[in-house]
């Protein structure tokens, strides 16, 4: 009789376990079909906000989709500070500047691969339509668009104090000084390699308000992101920042901010692109502050107005920038004291030292102050955050126009391990 007891408890509680066990299943799954239920529904309205209605939808040969959106629907509206900004397009003077026309055989004939598919209405812009895969490539919804933040090192050397990005490796030409209102170049366009999805290699000019952790910037030029765009194309960009790479700012118009005001996609695809002992490439790319509205405008090709940063969403950059840099730069956990670095490219993915048809180069590079007049800078220096990996050459010549090369393999042992 006990044993028979026995087994009908053993039987009970086996019973009682397998329901709680079961229970726990039934729960587990509830919550996470609750959870990919949010999710989800945080997608499609991320989409919403991003993608607004469209009068007309090209679809482009290199597989963006582009929309041809009211120029008022635009998501930079969605800013509080702009819910009620009107839009005021590029001055006069400000596109009206020096021919800066390319010299070394280079060509100026870019274009971005969707006009070649059509084109947007009168009173509407072009913009690249984000796709639900575009979101689920990033780190979190709130942070697409955005550049990871620079993590920093302090270093007390002979030079003092400096504040060098671990997961940033740059080559480029620097100047500082007061009050620059404006910088433009004519950038070399490639299409390096970017080895691992969360990397990205730029060519580009920044300009910011000054040279600590702790900065604003406008920048633009051409860049790879795979992790952004979805592949390995050399794409027109823009970005801003307010806070270091925090959390203000954004690429292109992911986020509200940039006022679109041109025929020109940002994050399209642009080429054609050069190559090695090959025709060679260029787009002139320039930002302009117009004083009296303290907005920073973006102009591609001299005279092709895209839009600009209003005065609404910056800081003290409405007044003035301090630094200017041109050059390239790769984004990546695998560099500076990391090993193996990473084989991501920078420029043609060749030294500073190959010069004209083997390395990447800008030339035409210009400041402007408030004399209004575009010039060459007075004083610059050329830097690389790590010359065996990435370089940089400012090649002067008597009578000519200075070249900046920049540009490199990434790993390359022993040098650059």
């Amino acid at each position: 009789m006990e044993r028979r007891h026995e087994s009908e408890m053993w039987k009970r509680k086996g019973a009682v376990w397998f329901l709680w066990v079961l229970f726990a299943v039934c729960m587990r799954l509830n919550v996470e079909a609750k959870s990919s239920s949010t999710l989800e529904t945080q997608i499609e309205a991320k989409l919403k906000q991003l993608n607004k209605p469209a009068v007309k939808t090209i679809k482009s040969e290199d597989g963006d989709i582009i929309d041809c959106v009211n120029i008022y629907d635009q998501p930079a509206f969605d800013h509080p500070a702009l819910r009620n900004h009107t839009i005021k397009m590029m001055p006069d003077y400000l596109l009206k500047s020096e021919d800066s026309s390319t010299k070394n055989d280079s060509e100026s004939k870019i274009f971005q691969t969707w006009q070649k598919s059509g084109s947007c209405p009168k009173g509407t812009i072009p913009i690249r339509r984000i796709l639900r895969e575009d979101l689920l490539r990033a780190a979190s919804l709130d942070s697409f668009g955005q550049k990871f933040p620079q993590h920093f090192e302090n270093l007390t050397a002979n030079q003092g104090y400096q504040f060098i990005p671990e997961n940033r490796s740059s080559a480029y030409l620097v100047t500082m000084g007061f009050n620059y209102i404006g910088s433009q170049a004519d950038i070399n366009v490639w299409n390096p390699k970017v080895l691992e999805p969360n990397e990205f290699t730029t060519a580009q000019i920044w300009l910011k308000n000054n040279n600590n952790p702790y900065f604003e910037s406008v920048e633009s030029g051409w860049m790879v992101n795979p992790k952004l765009y979805r592949d390995g194309a050399t794409r027109f960009f823009a970005y801003w920042t307010r806070d270091s790479y925090r959390s203000i700012g954004c690429f292109d118009l992911t986020c509200p901010g940039f006022v679109q005001t041109g025929q020109v996609v940002l994050g399209g695809t642009i080429g054609p692109i050069s190559s090695r002992w090959g025709p060679q490439y260029e787009i002139n790319v320039g930002m302009f502050l117009e004083p009296n509205s303290g907005n920073w405008y973006l102009k591609l090709n001299n005279n092709i107005p895209v839009g600009y940063w209003p005065a609404e969403i910056l800081s003290s950059l409405r007044h003035s920038a301090i630094l200017v840099e041109w050059g390239g730069q790769v984004a990546s956990s695998n560099i500076k004291k990391e090993t193996p670095h990473t084989r991501t490219q920078m420029g043609s993915g060749e030294f500073a030292s190959g010069r004209f048809k083997d390395a990447c180069f800008m030339q035409n590079i210009r400041i402007m102050d408030y004399s209004l007049q575009l010039k060459y800078p007075s004083y610059v220096s050329a830097m690389a955050d790590e010359p065996y990996c990435y370089s940089s050459l400012n090649d002067v010549k008597y009578g000519a126009e200075p070249i900046f090369y920049f540009g490199g393999p990434g790993q390359r042992p022993p040098y650059c391990p």
